[in-house]
């Protein structure tokens, strides 16, 4: 029987196949990890049919909406929905999608695009795109992470993608080459807001920001491209950040970003400390 296997560890599906992959290339790459106990794969039929999770769908603001699988599958990272405008636009994907979620996000207006900032988040985009019947955003540079081809993607190229209503992707690499982040200019009462997934990661202390190349493996990034990528959010409006994991900067959010990036080229350049 053909299925569409999905890695536990990082959540991404794979095309139909008689038997299960061998491995998770995304997973077998340095900036993931293989399980210690050994390659497991599932299946989303599997996993909807377990009883076992639900998506936690919550409005986080005025037409800001997260989704949140419970309990946690994979990587655990929050898809957002942003409506503006008639335009609803998925940022990332989680793996788990149940009659449930189809029915509380149509109710909402559904989903006209899906925008993806890296691979370790493209999950089971796929389903996503077919179900909703909506295009998914990818930045060329990450072409070769897709494992599950489908026609509904649309690969883009250069710095930045605009949307109608005052949406924006942004190209600031870093964690992978083509990683973005998505600009949405009137969200926050028209402060701005910037979804960063990990591209930007909003850490413990909410007040920050950090970046890595490896975040489960702790592989930092060059303090030239730390620097490279607050310049070029520096130019953006946004007062306030929702990152992968439920976590926010809710104020000042463009001076966070600032002010973590010279902190961390001190940390990498041995100016912050002595120990």
């Amino acid at each position: 029987m053909m299925e569409k296997y999905i890695c536990t560890t990082c959540g991404v599906q794979y095309p139909k196949s008689e038997h299960v992959p061998e491995s998770c290339s995304i997973c077998q790459e340095e900036r993931q990890y293989v399980n210690p106990n050994g390659q497991e794969w599932t299946t989303l039929q599997t996993m909807v049919e377990s009883g076992y999770y639900r998506n936690e769908i919550k409005q986080e603001e005025e037409n800001l909406y997260s989704i949140t699988t419970t309990p946690s599958f994979g990587i655990g990272q929050t898809a957002y929905l942003v409506r503006q405008n008639g335009f609803n636009i998925l940022w990332d994907c989680i793996t788990f999608l149940d009659q449930e979620t189809i029915d509380t996000i149509e109710k909402l207006g559904g989903i006209d695009a899906i925008a993806l900032s890296h691979p370790h988040y493209y999950s089971s985009q796929a389903n996503w795109a077919e179900t909703f019947e909506a295009p998914i955003y990818i930045h060329e540079d990450d072409r070769q992470w897709v494992m599950e081809p489908c026609e509904r993607i649309k690969f883009w190229g250069g710095e930045e993608l605009p949307f109608e209503s005052g949406i924006t992707l942004h190209r600031l690499g870093g964690h992978f080459k083509g990683g973005a982040v998505m600009h949405w200019s009137d969200g926050n009462s028209q402060k701005g807001i910037l979804l960063s997934g990990d591209i930007i990661q909003v850490v413990a202390d909410q007040d920050w920001v950090s970046f890595m190349y490896s975040y489960p493996n702790q592989i930092p990034l060059p303090a030239r491209k730390v620097e490279e990528i607050a310049e070029k959010v520096h130019g953006l409006t946004f007062d306030r950040i929702y990152s992968a994991f439920l976590k926010s900067v809710r104020t000042e959010a463009n001076e966070a970003v600032q002010r973590s990036a010279r902190r961390y080229v001190d940390a990498i350049e041995g100016k912050l400390f002595n120990t």
